[in-house]
Formats: structure tokens, C-alpha cells, sequence
């Protein structure tokens, strides 16, 4: 191999001529979706399906969902470094790194998003301090910035640059700091994932979103934190799955994927319980104190029927709940991955529900019903996102000791 120095100690990787392919093709598809952030930058949202009932879409949807996916870094490291979960070491390199693609995406998503990205910074130098958005700008771009700090020791890890005694001190001294990080870290992640749900709470004219809640938070906010925290593991775990089926090799013992499908499923059923309350809540005393009942706030031929809502509470909310804290079920790696698969599911549609259809829903008596489906700019700079993260995760596997465990694991 070419590359062969700066590969880990002791684990095979496949050939440098194999990487290249894999990564042209990749980067294929980022080119393709810097095209479109081209397209988006100089002309503006012109090029895109959004219009003024639609400020919101796929962008939103896709910076909401790949954010709490993400969640499984600040978590990880909050139970790796404060709670003393020493099994999780296993895993939270690979945590870290999920974490900072998706932020990293959710704020090239934000520079589409916003319109006129030459005034970007006026979110930092003129903020408004009445809105939740501006607690959310600055604590997004905190932690992305706290989750570089985090992958920084991992690169200076590699083999061929620790063989330098300052980068290998350097190296050392960052993990000795680290649980600072992973504190303000949770800090920082908890109320902007608050924040962005606390957002959709607020918003009095939209009673799709709209809830009442608990002092001057309204339920959205504890909800939105709690679901993030509850996909996060899942989401981080698959990944390390699904790294496992393309290389062919076990990178994590299958306990740390209980123990990862464990957290997670604890706290989707404290997540879903109140999530219950709080959709009971909203239909029997919300929605009818504002003069609407639970029937009207739905609309299958618009596509946003009750078959959504069923489905994130029931199909991807109570069975992913029932398979990962229940023991047995977890044992059984079929039922674990679904489950997983199940839970990040249910996440997506709850980020899409209140970003889109909150927006469809009509809100004046001679408004009606409107539908909304992404262009093909904002799929492929959505896509883009996941190009990136592929590229960073796919170098980080070759060239860093990401997983401890891969050595003992594939010693036959």
C-alpha cells in the first residue's frame, strides 16, 4: 500500500487504488452539490420550491433531523466523561466525528437557508435577543466549534504524526481536558436542541406547532431535547454497522451496541411517554381553546394525514421503545438494527411534521391547504451533506484509531 505508514497498527484496510474509487465517486456527488450551493448563492432562492408559505423545507427538515441525529456525540461524551460510562470509549471516537459532520452540515444547510448569506454575521453582530434563533446561532456554532476541539487529539492520534513528541504530547494533553469539552459541550447542545423545538412552541398563529407548556418553555423544548438524546446513540451505533458491512470487518463488540441500544431505549420511552401527554393534550384542550379540533390540522390529500402522526408515535416510537429495553430483544441484532432504524425514523418525521406541515396547515378561514415538494437543488445540496460526511468518515477509518476494539476483534 502507498499509505501504508500512516494506516493504524495492526489492522488491514483495503488497497489505496479501492479508497480512490470509493472517494471519487463521493466526491462526484459533492461536486455535484457544490454546483448546487453555486446555483443557490448567486441567484438566489429563486432556484428552489420555497416561497412565502414555505420559508421552511427540506433544508430545515434535513438541518433538524441530522442535528439530533448528532446528539449522539454531546450525549455519548456526557456519559463517557462525566456519568464514568468506561464501555463507551469503544465508540466514542466514532460519536465525536458523527457529531461534527452533522453540525458541520447543519450550518452549510443554515448559509442556503437564510437567503442572503453576505449578511450571515448579522445573526452574531446584530442579534435579536428576543428571538430563540439567536441562542441557537451562537450555541450551534460554540459546539461545532467544541466538537473540532474534540476531533483535533483523534487526528493528531494517527500513526505516522504521533511519531512526533510534540503532536503526541500535544494529543495527551487534549484528552486530559476533554471532559471540560464534553461538559460545555451538553451544555451548549441541550439548549440549542431545546431552542429549536422551543421555536416551533411559540408560534401562537401556527396550531399545528403551537403548544402551552411550563413556565416560559413550552413542552417543545424538553421534547425536542429528549428525542435527540434518544436517537443520537441509535443513530451513532448504525453507523458503526453499517461501517462494519461495508468494510467486513467487526469494529465494536456487539455489548456495546446493547449498551448503546440500551440508552437509547430508555430514553425513548421516557421520550414517548410525554410525547403521548402532550399530543393528548394538544388535541383535547389546545387545539380547541384556539377554535380547531384534532381533525382539521390533517389532510391526506395535501399528504399530511393522520398516518403521519400513527406512525412516528406507534410504528417508530412505542415499537423501538418496547424491542431496545427489553433485554432479550436487544440480544437478537435483527430486532436491535430495526429498532434503531425505527427510532431515527421516527425522529425525521417528527422534524418534518413540525417544519412542513406546520407551514401547510392553513391558518385564516379563507386560507387553504398548500403542498410543498423539494426541487432538485435542494436535494442534491442536501445530499452533498452526506457525500461530506461519507469522505471525513471514510478518511478517519483509513488513517485514525478510531475503534480500540477492532485489533481484539479481528485477532482470527
Amino acid at each position: 500500500m502507498i499509505d501504508k505508514e500512516w494506516l493504524p497498527e495492526g489492522v488491514q484496510r483495503c488497497s489505496f487504488g479501492k479508497f480512490m474509487i470509493w472517494l471519487a465517486i463521493w466526491g462526484a456527488i459533492l461536486l455535484w452539490g457544490v454546483y448546487g450551493m453555486y446555483l443557490v448563492l448567486s441567484k438566489g432562492l429563486v432556484t428552489t420550491n420555497l416561497n412565502n408559505y414555505f420559508g421552511f423545507g427540506l433544508w430545515i427538515t434535513f438541518d433538524l433531523a441530522v442535528i439530533a441525529l448528532g446528539a449522539g456525540a454531546f450525549f455519548s461524551g456526557f456519559l463517557k466523561y462525566i456519568v464514568g460510562i468506561k464501555e463507551l470509549e469503544n465508540i466514542i471516537n466514532l460519536a465525536v466525528i458523527v457529531g461534527f459532520i452533522c453540525y458541520v452540515g447543519a450550518m452549510l444547510v443554515l448559509v442556503l437557508d437564510i437567503g442572503q448569506p453576505l449578511r450571515a454575521w448579522f445573526g452574531y453582530w446584530h442579534p435579536n435577543v428576543h428571538s430563540m434563533l439567536t441562542e441557537v446561532i451562537f450555541c450551534i456554532t460554540c459546539y461545532c466549534t467544541v466538537l473540532l476541539i474534540e476531533y483535533i487529539p483523534i487526528i493528531l492520534e494517527n500513526r505516522k504524526l504521533s511519531q512526533n513528541l510534540f503532536i503526541r504530547k500535544l494529543a495527551h494533553n487534549f484528552h486530559i481536558f476533554m471532559p471540560l469539552f464534553a461538559g460545555v459541550g451538553t451544555f451548549l447542545s441541550c439548549f440549542h436542541q431545546g431552542s429549536l423545538g422551543g421555536m416551533y412552541g411559540v408560534l401562537f398563529g401556527r396550531p399545528f406547532a403551537y403548544r402551552e407548556g411550563f413556565f416560559i418553555w413550552p413542552w417543545t423544548f424538553f421534547l425536542f431535547v429528549v428525542s435527540a438524546i434518544a436517537s443520537g446513540p441509535a443513530f451513532t451505533m448504525l453507523i458503526a454497522t453499517l461501517m462494519e458491512k461495508i468494510s467486513g470487518r467487526k469494529l465494536v463488540s456487539y455489548d456495546v451496541k446493547m449498551l448503546m441500544g440500551k440508552i437509547a431505549g430508555s430514553l425513548l420511552c421516557f421520550y414517548i411517554f410525554f410525547k403521548i401527554l402532550d399530543t393528548w393534550y394538544w388535541a383535547t384542550v389546545t387545539l380547541p381553546k384556539m377554535g380547531l379540533t384534532f381533525d382539521q390540522v390533517f389532510n391526506n390529500n395535501a399528504g399530511f394525514g393522520k398516518w403521519l402522526l400513527w406512525t412516528e408515535i406507534g410504528l417508530c416510537g412505542v415499537i423501538p421503545a418496547i424491542l431496545l429495553i427489553v433485554p432479550k430483544f436487544r440480544r437478537i441484532p435483527v430486532l436491535l438494527y430495526t429498532a434503531a432504524i425505527l427510532d431515527c425514523i421516527g425522529i425525521v418525521i417528527n422534524r418534518y411534521v413540525f417544519t412542513v406541515q406546520t407551514c401547510a396547515a392553513p391558518v385564516l378561514p379563507f386560507d387553504k391547504w398548500h403542498s410543498y415538494t423539494p426541487n432538485w437543488v435542494e436535494w442534491i445540496t442536501s445530499i452533498e451533506i452526506i457525500a461530506f460526511g461519507v469522505i471525513v468518515l471514510s478518511l478517519s477509518y483509513r488513517y485514525l484509531p478510531l475503534f480500540p476494539q477492532e485489533r481484539q476483534l479481528n485477532k482470527s
